[in-house]
């Protein structure tokens, strides 16, 4: 009964404009954006198809739209710098969509900084306690969060200089946001041997400043001001090299062999989900995912590697296949 109501869902999304759309449509993260965008392109010149329009809307606001159900308003693709979460899957099972998961690759996050600054290494620890809120009143600068730690974990002082607090974070909306949250707080947090859940609330003082989805923007401004640190994705710290410098974090280098071994601490997957029920509905889907989910897009020796994708283990990468050709 349930699958006939859904079917009877299907065509009534459908059936008055079942190819009023003919270019796939695209939405989610601002880090996956730049990869998505590379194979939408070359999908378009490749094979036959209209290139995929895609929209930088952040994870969160991508899995929104993702979610929001089935028919040609709805978004057939969305891109994601976290895995899916479980008001995410409810959302998207009270509106009859089924996502499938894909990883695209691994990422690390950039804890960064102007080429022109003195490079500050430091831990997750110091991290999470500068950017809490719990901690505000007390930390105001890089030589009070070198003390707090240093007297937190009893182990000696790093040398933090005396420089005020500031940092561009991403926004809510953002997976990299949730990942900063996971990886930089939670994780700094153990280091520190605080228990509860402090670390989800950000310090509102103006030392931690919410930037939007242009990573483009935080390059910039830390290339304006030497006292500043951006939070961002290995691929564009890659591409933007000549201008900025990632801090080391707790002994480890921001390298494509650190992110791939996952030793680098602020490692991580990046996904994309593709709505199952419009496979095979809005034209060329599935060839659009033949095309990334291919070794000459994802491999080591694929066009996505040279844009800074650091690409799966061969054991994963064949469990995206294995999803891939189940659609």
């Amino acid at each position: 009964m349930k699958k006939t109501l859904l079917y009877a869902a299907l065509i009534a999304a459908f059936s008055s404009s079942a190819f009023a759309r003919d270019q796939i449509s695209i939405v989610g993260s601002s880090t996956v954006y730049p990869f998505a965008t590379i194979v939408a392109e070359k999908f378009g010149q490749d094979s036959g198809f209209k290139t995929p329009v895609i929209e930088s809307t952040g994870t969160g606001g991508g899995m929104k739209m993702f979610c929001g159900g089935i028919g040609v308003e709805f978004a057939d693709v969305t891109n994601a710098s976290r895995a899916i979460k479980s008001s995410e899957k409810e959302l998207c099972a009270k509106n009859g969509v089924t996502p499938v998961e894909f990883v695209v690759g691994n990422d690390g996050l950039a804890f960064a900084s102007s080429n022109a600054a003195n490079k500050m290494n430091l831990g997750i620890e110091h991290i999470a306690a500068a950017l809490a809120a719990e901690f505000s009143s007390e930390l105001k600068t890089w030589a009070d969060v070198d003390a707090f730690v240093a007297k937190q974990t009893n182990t000696t002082k790093l040398g933090l200089p005396n420089r005020p607090i500031s940092v561009m974070i991403p926004p809510p909306t953002s997976g990299t946001r949730d990942a900063m949250g996971s990886l930089f707080m939670k994780n700094g947090y153990k280091k520190l041997g605080i228990k509860g859940n402090g670390y989800k609330s950000i310090r509102e003082d103006g030392a931690a400043i919410e930037m939007g989805e242009n990573d483009n923007l935080i390059v910039e401004k830390l290339v304006t001001d030497a006292d500043m640190f951006g939070i961002f994705g290995y691929s564009f710290f890659d591409t933007n090299r000549d201008k900025v410098q990632a801090a080391e974090l707790n002994g480890v280098k921001l390298t494509f062999e650190n992110i791939s071994s996952y030793t680098y601490p602020g490692a991580r997957p990046l996904f994309f989900y593709v709505k199952k029920e419009h496979v095979g509905v809005i034209p060329g889907i599935k060839q659009f995912i033949n095309e990334f989910v291919s070794e000459k897009a994802m491999s080591m020796d694929g066009y996505l590697f040279g844009a800074g994708l650091v690409p799966l283990s061969e054991a994963d990468y064949a469990k995206q296949v294995t999803a891939r050709d189940s659609l």
